[in-house]
């Protein structure tokens, strides 16, 4: 297929673009390297279990216990991840969202990058420029966190330390406080559009606070890391019905 033929940035056709071969190939390119990775901890870990006193019995349990606590994290992402192929395509979500990416950073700098060229994420103004965009801010965006932890940890961990010296609760409040305030204000410019988005912010902040709720009373770690999922979800089937039953025009 002629590449000329697929790409048009005045297009919705957004599919045509976000799957496109290139984009297939530097997903890959993020695998190989994430194996090499894990593949260079592995032995690193091995190397370094006698000194830690751990016997290979003791190595391959640590191993298996890790993969099974990422099992339940994994599976909340991939829940979150098919909801958003349509919007950003299998080779965006695999890189920016299945693999080193956050859900929340990552769907807040498509929306705001969006935002910026008046358009919505999956609306009937997401044109593929839209998405070259949205694009562009969640890579570069993802970039320059990891390149900004990379030097900047250093510096920040003599600071943290000197913090906890002077009150050890301002750094488990403020950086919370931070990302509370940053999504809620992303949540709070989606309610003025119409009463279907208020039913969603609605129902997905009680499905979230049922959970870290539940999770809280059985002690159960693996409840919040699929909340984020069970809360789109929510708002996905309690916003099909209301828009199916004709409670809020539909602009």
């Amino acid at each position: 297929m002629n590449l000329r033929t697929v790409v048009d940035g005045a297009s919705t056709d957004i599919l045509s673009v976000a799957n496109l071969p290139v984009l297939w190939i530097c997903a890959l390119g993020v695998f190989a390297v994430i194996v090499v990775q894990t593949v260079i901890y592995v032995r690193a870990a091995r190397v370094a279990a006698p000194a830690a006193g751990m016997s290979p019995g003791e190595l391959r349990t640590s191993f298996r216990a890790g993969a099974v606590s990422a099992v339940g994290p994994s599976l909340a992402v991939a829940l979150v991840a098919v909801a958003l192929l349509t919007v950003f395509g299998t080779p965006a979500v695999l890189v920016r969202i299945g693999l080193i990416g956050s859900v929340s950073f990552e769907t807040g700098a498509a929306s705001i990058a969006a935002g910026t060229m008046g358009a919505d994420l999956g609306g009937p103004t997401y044109t593929q420029d839209v998405f070259a965009v949205a694009f562009m801010a969640m890579s570069l965006g993802g970039a320059m966190w990891m390149l900004a932890t990379l030097i900047f940890t250093p510096l920040l961990k003599r600071g943290d330390v000197n913090l906890r010296k002077v009150n050890p609760a301002v750094m488990t409040i403020v950086p919370g406080a931070a990302l509370l305030g940053a999504f809620f204000a992303l949540g709070l410019g989606e309610l003025p559009k119409s009463g279907n988005h208020v039913v969603a912010f609605l129902a997905s902040a009680a499905a979230m606070a049922v959970c870290l709720g539940v999770a809280k009373v059985l002690r159960r770690r693996w409840i919040r890391e699929w909340a984020l999922g069970f809360a789109i979800l929510t708002a996905l089937v309690v916003t099909y019905f209301t828009v199916g039953a004709g409670l809020f025009p539909v602009a």
